[in-house]
C-alpha cells in the first residue's frame, strides 16, 4: 500500500466528528489547513512537499465530507451549502509554525478551487452511478453510530449563532465602554474590539486542542509525541512516514473542526459579532469630516455615539485626509497583526490549552444552546417591549444600550451567515458574500446615524436606531472574517478586495452621512438615550 493510501486508511480508522454540509467550507474562519513541516531543503524538498500537499489535500477534503462516527456514537448531517462560509475555507494564518526555511503556502483561491473540483467530481460519480442503475453511492456507516438529522444539525448551528451573537455584541459594547474615556490615546474605540475579535479568530484558526476530544481519538497528540521523540533531523524512511502521519493528523483535525457547530458558532457568531466593519468605516468618515467623537467627562460617554461631536479646531482638507488614512491604516494593520498574534498564541499555549469534554458538548451543550439561544432572544424582545422600569426611576438608558442591540443582533448574524453560504462561492478570488454584507451594513448604519440627528419625536425611536447600529449592523458586518480573507487571498486579489471594500463603503457614507453633514451639519444626538 502506498504511503498516501496507508495514511488515508489509518485516518479512516480514527476519524470522528460532525458530518457537516459541504457548503460550510465557504466560511473563511473555519476550514483551517494544518501548518506544513519541512525536513529537507532545495528542489527535492519542494517536490516532496507538493506531492504530500496534494495527497493530504485530497484526504482532508474526503474526510470533511465523510460521516465520521464520534466517540459517543453520534455525528451531524450538515447541509452541503455550508462549505461556502468563508470562515471554513480560510487557510491557517501561520502555515509554518516551526519556522522551517521552506514551506508551501496555500491561498484561499486554491482552497476554494480544490473544494469546487471535489464537488464536481462527486456529482459526476453520483450521476454515473445512477446511469449504471446502481443508485446514488452509499456512504460508509459504522457500528453504533446514531445519525443526527440534517434539520437537527441546522438547528444546533443556528442556535449557536444566535447565542454567540449575544455574547459578541455584549463583549463589543463592554470593551468599547472601558476603552473610550477622557484622555484615551485612541479615540475611535471600535479599534480595540476589531483587534480583539481578529486575535480570537487567529487563535481558533490555529488551535488543535479545544476540540481534540470532538475529533474522537488522540491521533494528533500521538503523532506530535512521536515527532518530538524522533527529533527533527532524523532522515530515516520511518521518520518520513512519521512526517506524513503528522501532516495527515493535522489535516484531518482541521477538516473535522470546521464541521462542529460549536466551532462555527465561535468563529462566525462570536468573532463576527465582536468586530464591526460598519463602525470602522463610520469612524473613518467622521475622521475625514473632522467630526470624530471625543470622550467627555461623564460616565455615560461609553461609546462614540454618546460623546461630543463638535469640532473645536478647524483644519484644511489635507489634515482631514491624513486623519482618514490614520483610521484606516491603524485599524487594518492592527487587526491583521492580531490575527497572526492569535495564531501564535494558539501554537505557544498548545501544551496547556484544555480540551472541551466530548460527552458534555454533544449530549449537554448542544441541546442547552438551543434552549438558551431562543429563550434569551425571546426574553430580549419582551424586555424591549415591556421594560421593568418604564414608569419609575431615571430614563431607561440600559434598554437603548443593550436590550435593543440584543434584539437585532441575531438578525445581523444570521443574515451574514446565509449571505456567505449563497454568495461566497461565486468568485474564488473575491468573497462576494462578506463584501455585500459589509457594504449593506455600512449603508444601514449611515442612515441610522443620520436619523439620530434629525427630529424623530420620542426617546424610543432613538433607542431602536441605536440597537440597529450596535446590534444589526454590528453583527451583519465583520472585520475578523475580512482580515482573515485578506491574509489568505493571493496578494493582488487581497489588495483589490480590501481596497474595494473600504472605498465602496466609504463612498456610501460620503453620500448618506455627508449629505447631512455638509448641508446642515451634525448638531449632536437629539435623543441621547
Amino acid at each position: 500500500m502506498s504511503r498516501g493510501r496507508g495514511t488515508s486508511a489509518r485516518r479512516r480508522s480514527h476519524d470522528a466528528g460532525y458530518d457537516m454540509p459541504d457548503a460550510y467550507a465557504n466560511l473563511d474562519e473555519l476550514a483551517t489547513p494544518s501548518p506544513s513541516r519541512s525536513r529537507h531543503s532545495g528542489e527535492r524538498e519542494i517536490a516532496r512537499r507538493m506531492s504530500l500537499n496534494r495527497t493530504l489535500s485530497h484526504s482532508s477534503r474526503v474526510s470533511s465530507r465523510r460521516r465520521r462516527p464520534s466517540q459517543g456514537g453520534t455525528h451531524y448531517d450538515i447541509p452541503d451549502n455550508y462549505v461556502h462560509l468563508d470562515e471554513l475555507a480560510t487557510p491557517s494564518p501561520v502555515e509554518n509554525p516551526t519556522e522551517e526555511p521552506i514551506y508551501l503556502h496555500r491561498s484561499l483561491e486554491q482552497a476554494k478551487s480544490q473544494e469546487q473540483e471535489y464537488q464536481r467530481n462527486q456529482e459526476r460519480e453520483r450521476r454515473a452511478s445512477i446511469a449504471r442503475g446502481e443508485g446514488p453511492p452509499k456512504e460508509e456507516e459504522e457500528k453504533d453510530v446514531i445519525q443526527v438529522s440534517r434539520f437537527a444539525t441546522q438547528v444546533y448551528v443556528i442556535s449557536y449563532l444566535i447565542l454567540f451573537s449575544f455574547f459578541g455584541t455584549l463583549a463589543r459594547l463592554g470593551l468599547q465602554a472601558i476603552t473610550f474615556y477622557p484622555g484615551a490615546p485612541v479615540v475611535f474605540s471600535v479599534l480595540w474590539v476589531n483587534f480583539g475579535g481578529s486575535l480570537f479568530m487567529g487563535f481558533l484558526s490555529e488551535d488543535r486542542m479545544l476540540f481534540k476530544e470532538e475529533w474522537g481519538t488522540p491521533t494528533y497528540d500521538q503523532q506530535v509525541e512521536k515527532a518530538r521523540q524522533q527529533g527533527p533531523d532524523e532522515e530515516s524512511g520511518s521518520g518520513e512516514d512519521q512526517a506524513v502521519d503528522l501532516q495527515a493528523a493535522k489535516k484531518a483535525h482541521a477538516a473535522t473542526k470546521k464541521t462542529i457547530p460549536l466551532y462555527i458558532g465561535l468563529a462566525t457568531g462570536f468573532c463576527g459579532c465582536f468586530t464591526s466593519f460598519s463602525s470602522f468605516i463610520r469612524d473613518a468618515f467622521l475622521a475625514l469630516s473632522n467630526d470624530l467623537p471625543s470622550p467627555i467627562n461623564h460616565p455615560a460617554a461609553y461609546s462614540p455615539l454618546h460623546a461630543s461631536t463638535t469640532s473645536t479646531v478647524h483644519r484644511n482638507g489635507g489634515y482631514s485626509f491624513m486623519a482618514l488614512l490614520a483610521v484606516i491604516i491603524t485599524t487594518v494593520a492592527l487587526c491583521i497583526s492580531g490575527l497572526h498574534i492569535g495564531a501564535h498564541l494558539a501554537i505557544a499555549f498548545e501544551p496547556w490549552t484544555p480540551s472541551l469534554p466530548f460527552t458534555f458538548c454533544r449530549k449537554v451543550l448542544d441541546r442547552l444552546a438551543v434552549v438558551l439561544a431562543w429563550g434569551c432572544w425571546l426574553g430580549a424582545i419582551f424586555l424591549a417591549i415591556f421594560p421593568p422600569d418604564r414608569k419609575d426611576g431615571p430614563p431607561e438608558i440600559w434598554r437603548g444600550r443593550a436590550v435593543f442591540a440584543l434584539v437585532f443582533s441575531p438578525l445581523g448574524c444570521l443574515g451574514r451567515f446565509y449571505a456567505s453560504i449563497y454568495l461566497n462561492n461565486k468568485f474564488t478570488s473575491f468573497p462576494l458574500g462578506t463584501f455585500v454584507v459589509n457594504i449593506f451594513g455600512t449603508a444601514i448604519l449611515g442612515m441610522s446615524y443620520d436619523l439620530q440627528h434629525v427630529p424623530l419625536g420620542g426617546v424610543v425611536g432613538c433607542q431602536v436606531l441605536q440597537g440597529i447600529e450596535d446590534g444589526f449592523c454590528g453583527c451583519l458586518t465583520t472585520v475578523s472574517t475580512w482580515v482573515s480573507e485578506l491574509s489568505s487571498l493571493r496578494r493582488r486579489n487581497a489588495y483589490r478586495y480590501g481596497a474595494a471594500s473600504v472605498i465602496v463603503a466609504l463612498c456610501f457614507l460620503i453620500v448618506i452621512m455627508g449629505s447631512l453633514q455638509w448641508t446642515r451639519g451634525f448638531s449632536g444626538l437629539l435623543c441621547t438615550h
